[in-house]
C-alpha cells in the first residue's frame, strides 16, 4: 500500500516550461517603481503585463529552475546555496537598481539530485555552492512571483554556445528533473524558466529606422513560425533551432547567441511546438515568449 501511495505522489509531479524575454537589465522594475518625481520611459509595459498574466495562467510552482543567459560556464553548473545572494550584473543605473531584494530560497537537495541526474544522462555538470542569482532570474521573478515564496535553482548555459548541445541539455534536464522530483517529493509542480531575449542587439534596440524594424520583424516572424507551426516534424523544428543563424536577419537579432540558448534548452525539455506563443513589443523591437504545458 505504501509503495502505491508513493507511486501516486510521483505521478502528481508536473513540469511547465516557459521561455521569456527578460528585458533590459533592471529597467522593468525601475519602470514599475517610477514616480512623477522620477519619470522613467516605459519600454517594458507589455513585458510586465505578459509576465504578470503568465504567473496567473501557469500553475503555481513548488520550485523554479531558471536557465539564465547571464551565466555561462565551460560546463553546466547548478546553484546549491540554500539562500543565494543577488548579483547586480549591470552598470550605469540609479542606486535603486542596486538595492533590489529578492530573498527566494534555494534548494540544495533538489539541486544536488538534479546534478546527479544530468551526469547520469551524459551531461558534465557541477554544483556551485557560492554563486547567487543574477538579474536574468530576479528581475522577471520579481514581476511574476513578487513574494519570493518559491524556492529557485539557477542553471548555467555553456560557453561553447552550441544550439545542438543546449537542445540535448534540455532533453537531459527534463529526465533529471523527473528523477530529482522523485527524490524530493514535496516539489510536485516544477517550472523550467528559460530567461533570455528573443531579440538581443544592444545597438539595435534603440535604432528605429525602417530597415532595422524590418530585420527585427523578419527574425521574430521566423521564430514564431518555428515554434508554433505544426507543419514541421520535430526533426525539422529541431534542425531549424540548431541552424537558427540561417534564419532571416538572424545575426542582426543575435550578434551573439547567449540570449537565445535558453530557448533551445526549453525546446529540448519538451520536444514539441510551443503550446502558447506570445508576440510583444519590448525595448522598441518585436519580441517573443513561449510556453509549454505538461
Amino acid at each position: 500500500m505504501q509503495q502505491q501511495i508513493q507511486s501516486n505522489i510521483y505521478q502528481l509531479a508536473r513540469i511547465t516550461t516557459a521561455y521569456i524575454s527578460h528585458g533590459g537589465g533592471p529597467l522593468p522594475l525601475l519602470e514599475m517603481r517610477a514616480t512623477n518625481d522620477v519619470p522613467t520611459k516605459a519600454y517594458h509595459t507589455e513585458m510586465i503585463s505578459v509576465l504578470k498574466d503568465l504567473s496567473l495562467d501557469l500553475p503555481k510552482p513548488d520550485l523554479i529552475i531558471v536557465i539564465s543567459a547571464h551565466w555561462e560556464e565551460v560546463e553546466v553548473c547548478v546553484t546549491t546555496h540554500p539562500r543565494p545572494s543577488l548579483i547586480y550584473d549591470y552598470y550605469g543605473f540609479p542606486q535603486l537598481a542596486y538595492s533590489i531584494k529578492y530573498p527566494a530560497e534555494g534548494s540544495k537537495a533538489f539541486a544536488t539530485s538534479l546534478v546527479k541526474g544530468l551526469k547520469e544522462r551524459g551531461i558534465t555538470a557541477h554544483e556551485d555552492s557560492e554563486r547567487g542569482f543574477d538579474h536574468g532570474m530576479f528581475i522577471p521573478l520579481s514581476i511574476m512571483y513578487p513574494k519570493a515564496d518559491v524556492p529557485c535553482i539557477q542553471m548555467s548555459i555553456t560557453s561553447d554556445l552550441s544550439a545542438d548541445k543546449h537542445i540535448k541539455l534540455g532533453k537531459a534536464l527534463r529526465k533529471a528533473v523527473e528523477t530529482a522530483t522523485k527524490a524530493n517529493s514535496p516539489q510536485k509542480q516544477i517550472l523550467i524558466l528559460g530567461s533570455g531575449s528573443s531579440f538581443h542587439n544592444m545597438q539595435g534596440f534603440f535604432d528605429n529606422t525602417s530597415d532595422t524594424m524590418r530585420k527585427a520583424t523578419r527574425f521574430n516572424n521566423w521564430l514564431q513560425t518555428t515554434m508554433q507551426s505544426k507543419a514541421y516534424s520535430e526533426n525539422e523544428r529541431s534542425a531549424r533551432l540548431v541552424d537558427w543563424f540561417e534564419a532571416p536577419d538572424a545575426r542582426y537579432a543575435h550578434p551573439r547567441e547567449e540570449h537565445l540558448l535558453p530557448l533551445q534548452v526549453c525546446y529540448g525539455a519538451n520536444g514539441k511546438a510551443a503550446d502558447k506563443a506570445i508576440s510583444l513589443t519590448l525595448l522598441n523591437k518585436p519580441a517573443s515568449m513561449f510556453v509549454w504545458h505538461d
